[in-house]
């Protein structure tokens, strides 16, 4: 969303699915699930990229080719033509990913939707004998 868009299809491209704590290795996520969040979604990794000063473009249209279900994807670029950096934090991918990771839980939209789901995840649950009882 930049005025210098060098080449739009050379941008580096971030699915939601890498860094989605919900997800296996196998599946497609690409940071540890204890950083990573859970289940990203392409409008809010944009919205943290433009926090973040980096340019990116989302591509609602897009699915991730293993699991196409997951529609969208965000592209974006770490450096200027020059080869100067957007952000002096963040040197690649991974770097990104993570602080990406970092910010999604705080995102405004998400905030009022976690609270309920926050408080119903507690430690593992006693599991007794399920099932109906003979009378």
């Amino acid at each position: 969303m930049d005025g210098e868009t060098p080449n739009f299809k050379k941008w580096n491209i971030l699915y939601p699915v890498y860094i989605n704590s919900k997800k296996t290795i196998a599946e497609g996520r690409r940071i540890c699930a204890a950083k990573a969040c859970e289940n990203p979604t392409a409008v809010e990794i944009g919205d943290c990229c433009s926090h973040l000063k980096i340019p990116f473009a989302i591509e609602l249209d897009k699915a991730y080719p293993r699991d196409f279900m997951q529609v969208g994807r965000v592209r974006f670029i770490l450096k200027r033509s020059d080869g100067s950096l957007y952000n002096q934090a963040i040197t690649s991918k991974k770097h990104l990913m993570l602080h990406v990771a970092e910010l999604v839980p705080r995102h405004p939209g998400r905030v009022k939707k976690q609270e309920p789901a926050a408080t119903s995840t507690t430690g593992p649950s006693k599991s007794g004998k399920g099932g109906k009882k003979k009378r």
